[in-house]
């Protein structure tokens, strides 16, 4: 009987607990989805910015891009430094026209200390900005400027990611920029999830088409 016992402690229960902790990988790890249909984001795709198959980070510059730009240098440090190289990361910001000057500049900071290869600018009229905005259906507003102060996570399904149950907001649908806290705990966590998921997601398709 007591060897019977000691199989279990050494055998069963290892392998109880790998599977436990596998499956919880991959029913807990999840960022939750509060928007599914993001379609309208290919109408603003350009030859070099596109949505589909790419976990997006998406900004609003607007009109007060000096402002924001401060803000931004936040998510830079804390997400953008640790995560460009991830293949399908990008992060795309909305600005008004005319603005390529400011873009140059804003790029040239950040190729100084690190590389703004997958950091991209959207330029569009007032009308374009609204519609786009407005199509996240997120619980926040543009300011007068067509600025805001949060970033958007949209996954490579072009569906909105963020937190339903977040314990100061209930629902959190963006991040805010201007709160490093924000920025280095909350958001830097909900992008390391949604990372991990297709990770995850990738290396079990690979184990499947192994077997075959």
């Amino acid at each position: 009987m007591k060897k019977y016992i000691v199989l279990i402690v050494l055998f069963v229960l290892p392998l109880v607990a790998y599977l436990f902790f596998s499956s919880g990988i991959n029913s807990f790890g999840r960022l939750p989805v509060l928007n599914e249909n993001l379609s309208e984001l290919k109408e603003f795709e350009t030859e070099q910015i596109t949505f589909d198959d790419k976990i997006t980070i998406l900004t609003f510059f607007g009109k007060d891009f000096d402002v924001i730009k401060v803000h931004a240098f936040n998510m830079k440090e804390k997400i953008y430094d640790r995560y460009h190289k991830f293949d399908n990361f990008q992060v795309v910001s909305i600005t008004e026209l005319n603005s390529e000057e400011r873009i140059k500049d804003f790029r040239n900071e950040i190729n100084k200390t690190s590389d703004a290869s997958e950091w991209f600018f959207l330029v569009l009229g007032d009308k374009e900005i609204k519609r786009l905005f407005e199509s996240l259906d997120s619980d926040l507003k543009l300011d007068d400027k067509l600025s805001s102060e949060y970033a958007f996570i949209i996954d490579k399904q072009m569906k909105l990611r963020g937190r339903s149950d977040d314990e100061d907001e209930g629902t959190k649908y963006a991040y805010d920029l201007s709160n490093l806290k924000e920025v280095s705990d909350k958001m830097n966590d909900d992008v390391k999830i949604i990372l991990a998921e297709y990770r995850f997601a990738l290396k079990k398709n690979n184990a499947q088409r192994e077997k075959k």
